[in-house]
Order: C-alpha cells, then structure tokens, then sequence
C-alpha cells in the first residue's frame, strides 16, 4: 500500500514530527509484519528517526548542520542561494525505513519520524509511505 500526505512548512529550517501520519497509514494498510519506507519527494527536505521527549534535540540538528554546512558558502548559491539546504539534506537522506510488528511501527521508545526542512517556508512538502508486507 502506498499512500502520499502534504506538509507545510513556516521556517527556513526546522524538524516537522510525523509520526502520526505515518502510523495513521500503517493502520490503514493493515499490514500485520513488514516494512514501512517513508520518502520525502525533494531535494532540499529530508527524513530523519530521532528523539521527541522534548524539542531540544531537534533544535540541535539544526544548530549541527548550520555549523557544518554554513549558508552562503556553496557554488550554488550562486543559482539559487539554497546550496546549504541540498547538502544538508543529502547528508540526512531522503527516507527511512521502519519495521511493521503487529500492526504497528516498531521504533524505540523515544523515537519518531520527522520532516526536516532545510529551504522553506514551503508551502507543501510530499512524503511518500509505503507499506509492505513481510
């Protein structure tokens, strides 16, 4: 099963949880044992398994990858002055995939998925969910 949901953006940069639109999806695909890939359908977004007790880490990614990959000092930024956010999402990845154990994610205790946007705002960011069964 596949199915494809829209997010917006109101940042730059910033970490989007989805975790419940993925598990909606799962749900829905009743898929018992499996995987569930989840895509992110451009080039300057990624998808990331992280930590959501509270927001902190996710403003450390942030702050990481604005200390690595500095705006402002990529060849093209000359076409379009988002070459930080390719790189960024390049390193990151555009997807990730999640064992399906009876008829759940099966991620760790503190984990959940995020958008990570690194070019908006944007008005609609596509994740793509496919569900397999095992």
């Amino acid at each position: 099963m596949q199915r494809t949901f829209t997010i917006t953006t109101k940042e730059r940069e910033a970490l989007y949880d989805i975790t419940e639109q993925v598990e909606g999806i799962v749900r829905e695909s009743g898929v018992k044992q499996g995987t569930c890939h989840v895509y992110v359908k451009h080039a300057t977004a990624a998808i990331m398994i992280q930590e959501n007790w509270d927001d902190s880490v996710q403003r450390d990614v942030i702050t990481l990858l604005r200390k690595i990959i500095p705006r402002g000092a990529w060849e093209h930024d000359r076409q379009d002055g988002n070459g930080d956010a390719h790189l960024k999402a390049g390193i990151v990845g555009p997807s990730e995939t999640i064992p399906v154990k009876d008829g759940k994610l099966d991620k760790g205790r503190w984990q959940d998925l995020f958008l990570c946007e690194f070019d908006g705002p944007r008005d609609k960011r596509e994740v793509i969910v496919t569900v397999t069964r095992a």
